[in-house]
């Protein structure tokens, strides 16, 4: 297992629409080991395969308090909603960021597993939140896309910002020097 590098926005390839996953083969496990142990470490309760740059429909989601639960979700269609819950949620991808979302309390999704069987599932509260989280990400969305421009445009401005300062910092003579 390797962690893999997380997009942040506002990079372009988080807009990139997932292309279905046709083979569950050794590459395919490989991708969601990798993606889980990121998830962990980063550390977060949900993670899309276009959140770090693979363009497949391809989710990790653990909602549990010990992180002994993953759900992996591939190829995921949902089929109903019901209710609507606003929650805070914050993104991997917009680190340090959050705000309020609505989105529906409870869903049924259908999908396939890490082996290509297929399955369906309901999903309430949290984990429902989740599900839709992560699929607006295969289909190249963000949760900031809820957002007033005004707001979407502020975050996209403190990240860049914050991307600058730690690549300088990273570049001067004394980090170099300490990470030796």
């Amino acid at each position: 297992m390797a962690l893999r590098t997380i997009l942040e926005f506002p990079d372009p390839r988080l807009r990139t629409r997932a292309h279905p996953v046709t083979r569950f083969d050794a590459d395919l496990q490989r991708v969601i080991d990798d993606m889980l142990e990121t998830m962990y470490a980063a550390p977060g309760i949900g993670l899309a395969a276009t959140q770090v740059d693979v363009h497949r429909r391809l989710i990790v989601i653990d909602v549990s308090a010990d992180n002994t639960e993953p759900f992996i979700i591939v190829n995921p269609e949902i089929l109903s909603r019901d209710g609507e819950i606003a929650t805070e949620e914050g993104c991997l991808s917009v680190p340090g960021y959050y705000d309020e979302v609505k989105r529906a309390a409870r869903i049924r999704v259908r999908a396939q597993d890490r082996d290509g069987n297929v399955f369906e599932r309901d999903c309430e509260d949290l984990l429902a939140v989740c599900v839709q989280h992560e699929m607006d990400h295969i289909d190249g969305k963000l949760f900031v896309d809820y957002l007033s421009s005004l707001k979407r445009e502020r975050v996209r401005k403190k990240l860049e910002k914050e991307r600058k300062e730690r690549a300088a910092r990273s570049s001067s003579p004394r980090e170099r020097r300490s990470a030796l």
